[in-house]
């Protein structure tokens, strides 16, 4: 079961904030990778919970406003349970959203525009100062990760594709990405719209 934090063990942070973070981790973080003969990766999550419900699974949590935090002093190195088998030189990016979700429908609290866009700003700060390219084999959903479509195979899936155990961010519930269809190809996957977002603030130098 995921600890809940109160919102005092939180800290709000600027994008410029988070770019700075990634560089003071960068090494640490690739170190940690390396002893699992892999490369640095973000993995973005949703945490199933309400609006304004913080946990202790994920680096940097993103509320139903946009405001963007992190745990405490913002250690990213930390080892946090958030990705399954896949926690050492990652960090996990979590929208405080989708209670009650399902392939069907994305419930009461679905992601937000204003989430949606500060993820995608979260991504390219990160990915700046971590030195990664944004793109799948890098940034990935739970759900991309959990059907191991970055081709690390590091346990028998569980994702959209498969037993559906974890499938966050398949679908977004937006005009860019309607509807649960793990199979499509036409850019309207979650993950696709996120790093295409992510692309985009990192061409334009906008945030």
């Amino acid at each position: 079961m995921s600890t809940i934090l109160a919102p005092s063990a939180m800290r709000r942070v600027t994008c410029a904030e988070l770019r700075e973070l990634g560089a003071a981790y960068r090494p640490a973080l690739m170190y940690a990778a390396a002893r699992c003969a892999r490369e640095t990766k973000l993995y973005l999550h949703w945490t199933a919970g309400h609006y304004g419900q913080f946990f202790a699974d994920y680096h940097v949590q993103i509320d139903a406003d946009g405001a963007i935090y992190v745990i405490g002093a913002g250690v990213l190195d930390e080892v946090l349970a958030a990705t399954y088998l896949r926690n050492s030189g990652s960090v996990s990016i979590a929208l405080l959203a989708a209670c009650g979700a399902t392939t069907d429908g994305l419930g009461a609290e679905p992601p937000t525009a204003a989430q949606i866009e500060s993820m995608a700003m979260a991504v390219t700060e990160l990915a700046d100062g971590l030195w990664l390219t944004i793109d799948k084999a890098r940034i990935l959903t739970h759900g991309e990760a959990a059907d191991n479509e970055d081709d690390v195979r590091v346990h028998a899936p569980y994702g959209p594709r498969t037993t559906c155990e974890r499938w966050d961010l398949e679908y977004l519930g937006m005009a860019e990405s309607p509807v649960f269809n793990p199979w499509a190809t036409n850019g309207s996957r979650g993950g696709d719209v996120l790093r295409g977002k992510a692309q985009y603030y990192r061409a334009q130098g906008i945030f």
